[in-house]
């Protein structure tokens, strides 16, 4: 590969470090352990009752965990086999011992990670990636089979590049990287630390900006313009968040990407917005912060959706959504008169031929 080479002189490439990975093993806490670390209060059981794992309210036996975070899951946390359930502070009481907490997903999510550590990856250069002499690695970095890293590229401390990762030049990115197989981020993007891209994703494709010739052919507009990604986000598989011509794509710190989404070129995303499978943003769409877009919710080029809106499944946006709003629909409307005209749809043949006898 022209302009690239081996990382044998590189001062933080050891390849002779590289020992692959090791998965962590989880472990048996007693009940009062669990409590403390959740901030929650223990009900109805023993402190030593011991819980080696977690599982659905339905399928959890004894020696787990589980949960129940709605008042219409009460009938199965009565009847659950599990050893303990974490509930909210004014759930019903059941028959098994209870943590109550504040916020029982939130819990549960917290439990799991007690008991299911993540991989943990050695750090060093397997023998098949390349990086370019110019490339600064920060320390305890892992770099997978195959993985190519080119040149002026800054990547912090602690990243974890797996197999067929590619960097392209001039990248710069924070501590705690982790990238997924076949992730890509393209020349001179900007990433954040604690940044998370999983398998397939592509950082800075070009934006699909094409001008069309007086001869009806199209003309492709340069996109020089790359993306900026703040701290703490994650981007699920198959995602594309495309580079711009002009101020850049950017994304906010703690925002969320689902699976086989598209943000076009241009787009300004917030801090801490929620985007879900399918969704497609056009290009300059603007998205406040703390909104959240259902799954394959399409947003027209330009529009803008206030922060803490909520766009719900299949909706199409063609116009601006105001903060806090929920809207559905395409075109998407307030979610409550879209409520009332799907109610109305099924009733138009007999509604159409109540008027026509009146005509």
């Amino acid at each position: 590969m022209p302009g690239v080479s081996s990382s044998r002189s590189h001062p933080h490439a050891s390849r002779q470090g590289f020992t692959g990975y090791n998965l962590g093993i989880g472990e048996i806490m007693k009940l009062s352990a669990i409590a403390s670390a959740l901030g929650a209060s223990l009900e109805n059981g023993s402190p030593e009752t011991e819980i080696r794992g977690l599982n659905g309210v339905e399928q959890a036996g004894p020696g787990e965990l589980t949960f129940a975070s709605n008042p219409k899951y009460f009938a199965a946390a009565r009847t659950t086999k599990a050893s303990a359930v974490i509930v909210a502070e004014d759930f019903p009481a059941v028959p098994t011992a209870m943590l109550r907490a504040k916020d029982p997903y939130l819990s549960f999510a917290r439990a799991l990670e007690l008991f299911h550590h993540p991989l943990r990856y050695a750090p060093g250069v397997h023998p098949t990636a390349v990086v370019h002499t110019s490339a600064k690695i920060g320390a305890e970095a892992h770099i997978g089979p195959y993985v190519v890293i080119d040149e002026d590229v800054e990547i912090g401390a602690n990243a974890v590049l797996l197999a067929h990762v590619v960097i392209y030049r001039g990248v710069k990115i924070g501590a705690n990287f982790f990238a997924h197989a076949h992730a890509v981020v393209r020349e001179d993007c900007c990433i954040g630390n604690n940044v998370l891209l999983q398998n397939g994703v592509v950082i800075g494709a070009d934006g699909f900006g094409f001008a069309k010739a007086a001869d009806g052919q199209w003309h492709k507009i340069p996109q020089p313009a790359s993306v900026v990604i703040g701290d703490d986000v994650e981007v699920q598989a198959n995602s594309c968040i495309d580079r711009a011509s002009v101020d850049g794509t950017r994304i906010g710190r703690g925002t969320k990407i689902d699976n086989l989404v598209q943000v076009g070129h241009g787009s300004q995303v917030g801090e801490d917005v929620l985007v879900c499978a399918q969704v497609g943003l056009a290009g300059s769409t603007e998205i406040g912060n703390k909104a959240i877009l259902t799954g394959q919710v399409g947003v027209v080029g330009h529009c803008k959706v206030g922060a803490n809106a909520i766009v719900t499944p299949q909706s199409g946006v063609a116009n601006d959504v105001p903060a806090a709003a929920i809207v559905s629909g395409a075109p998407a409307v307030d979610h409550k008169a879209w409520l009332k005209y799907s109610a109305i749809l099924p009733r138009l043949p007999e509604i159409a031929r109540a008027l026509r006898k009146k005509g």
